[in-house]
């Protein structure tokens, strides 16, 4: 059963300029370039006819295309455990209504979508349980404070499929949504 999650792909002139970024910190596990995105919606592992169902009624969204700009960088933690840093991904309406279709969608087709408040970023880099990374961490967030990228225009979201490689996860486009006017 493959994990699916929406999201904005990030066009490969700003994932190549976040890939720059990824360095400096041990135990990182960097996420490759091509597979740099802005998440809308996490369904998790989802069964071949809910997929179906999901692909179908994600084209019934239609929506501007919008700017999408990266502006700073951020660690993400659990308690004090750090998870992920990410690139920050500058609010919008039309993105924060984007992703409330999608989610709506999600959920009209059955899936359990966390209900967390939206914080746009790109995952730069992922954490398994390491406790030495903390000062290389604060050095990457003092280092990249002030990293922007973009704007680029966001023309399309995709429908990604996640499985499990043996040198990490490898996403494939399901299916691709145009954002039109």
């Amino acid at each position: 059963m493959p994990r699916l999650f929406i999201a904005l792909p990030v066009p490969e002139e700003i994932a190549d300029d976040l890939a720059a970024l990824q360095s400096g910190v041990p135990d990182a596990r960097w996420v490759p370039a091509e597979n740099l995105h802005v998440t809308l919606c996490f369904a998790g592992e989802v069964q071949g006819s809910v997929m179906k169902d999901l692909e179908e009624e994600l084209s019934d969204i239609a929506g501007p295309k919008f700017p999408v700009a990266v502006a700073g960088v951020e660690q993400f933690s659990t308690g004090k455990q750090p998870k992920a840093l990410v690139a920050l991904v500058e609010r919008s309406d039309r993105l924060d209504w984007l992703q409330q279709k999608v989610s709506t969608v999600a959920r009209n087709c059955g899936l359990s979508i966390d209900r967390r408040k939206f914080r746009p970023h790109v995952t730069l880099a992922r954490f398994a349980n390491s406790a030495e990374t903390g000062h290389h961490i604060a050095q990457f967030m003092a280092s990249h404070s002030t990293f922007h990228a973009g704007p680029w225009v966001a023309d399309h979201f995709a429908l990604y499929s996640s499985r499990r490689g043996s040198s990490g996860s490898v996403y494939r486009e399901e299916a691709v949504y145009d954002l039109t006017f």
